[in-house]
């Protein structure tokens, strides 16, 4: 059940886990076509799929959970220390398992079909990793964070997560306008694109 809260930092980090578990969700419908029908849509759309899960969380989302939001945390109490721990940890193994999921991609494109499953079995692995770490911090952290911290805390780390980054380092604009790409890019039902 998802968090009711008058604070921008908990709806944005909601927001951005909605956003992240629709692009994993459309990547794995569209790789489950591709593993029943055998065609292959223009790979741009599963590419630009996979940047947007590399690069929104590792320069956008998860700085700013580690930068603020986690000692904050650690400010107000220990309850919350063991996941912290386990989330930080999956920050840096997620951007590994990105990367190897952006070379089995690579692989399924210049090998073809017999490369597919590896690429179809590590997609499903990194979209149940990513679920698991996005629920833990749904809830376990965010009720956390919700019980302890003050309203100055709060007043922090809203500003910290409403602020808009240098454009050239990809802010929140430049990960919605890959997101609208994508839409544009994937087959139906995932988006608008050309069918399969």
């Amino acid at each position: 059940m998802r968090l009711r809260s008058s604070h921008p930092a908990i709806n944005i980090i909601q927001h951005d886990h909605d956003v992240l578990d629709a692009v994993l969700q459309g990547m794995l419908q569209i790789i489950r076509t591709i593993g029943e029908s055998g065609k292959a849509p223009d790979l741009k759309v599963l590419r630009a799929m996979l940047f947007y899960i590399h690069e929104y969380p590792e320069r956008v989302h998860h700085p700013k959970e580690d930068r603020f939001l986690f000692p904050a945390i650690r400010k107000r109490t220990k309850a919350a220390d063991e996941a912290i721990l386990e989330l930080e940890v999956q920050h840096t193994l997620g951007d590994r398992l990105v990367l190897d999921l952006e070379h089995a991609l690579n692989r399924y494109e210049l090998e073809g079909a017999a490369a597919f499953d590896a690429f179809a079995l590590m997609a499903e692995q990194y979209a149940g990793f990513y679920k698991a770490h996005m629920r833990l911090e749904e809830q376990t952290i965010l009720p956390i964070a919700m019980e302890v911290l003050n309203e100055n805390d709060w007043r922090q780390l809203d500003a910290a997560f409403t602020e808009e980054k240098n454009p050239l380092s990809g802010d929140r604009a430049d990960m919605q306008q890959l997101f609208s790409m994508i839409v544009n890019l994937a087959p139906p039902p995932v988006g608008v694109g050309p069918e399969l």
